[in-house]
C-alpha cells in the first residue's frame, strides 16, 4: 500500500518530528521569519521552507508579508482534529495516572509508617 502524501491532511502533514517542532515553536513565540525558525530549530533554510511550506498546504501554518519579510504563524484550530481523535485516549491515561498516583500514595504511606 502506498503512503500517504505528507499533505493528504494535517496528520500526515504532523507525523514528521521537525514539522511538530516548528509548531510548537510558532505556538510558544507567536509569528516568526523563516530566518528565525532556522535559528531556533538549528536546521537549514532550505529544510525549515519545504516544512512550512507542508504546514502551510494542510491549513497548520498561514503566512502574511510585512514589508520585505514573510511571517509564518500557527492556525491552531487546524489541529483540532487531531485534539479530538487524542481525546479519545484520554482515559486509558487518565486510568494509568490514577494507579501511579495510587501506588505511590501507598508507598509513601508505608514509608510514614516504617518510621513514624
Amino acid at each position: 500500500m502506498p503512503r500517504a502524501s505528507t499533505t493528504a491532511d494535517v496528520f500526515n502533514a504532523i507525523a514528521e518530528p521537525k514539522r511538530r517542532e516548528i509548531i510548537e515553536v510558532l505556538s510558544r513565540r507567536g509569528a516568526l521569519a523563516v530566518g528565525a525558525l532556522v535559528v531556533s530549530l538549528g536546521v537549514p533554510q532550505p529544510a525549515v521552507s519545504k516544512h512550512l511550506g507542508v504546514l502551510r498546504k494542510v491549513g497548520v501554518v498561514s503566512v502574511t508579508k510585512q514589508g520585505q519579510q514573510r511571517l509564518y504563524q500557527l492556525e491552531a484550530k487546524e489541529l483540532k482534529a487531531v485534539y479530538d481523535w487524542a481525546k479519545k485516549f484520554e482515559r486509558h491515561w487518565s486510568h494509568q495516572l490514577d494507579r501511579i498516583k495510587d501506588r505511590a500514595e501507598r508507598a509513601a504511606k508505608v514509608r510514614r509508617d516504617a518510621t513514624g
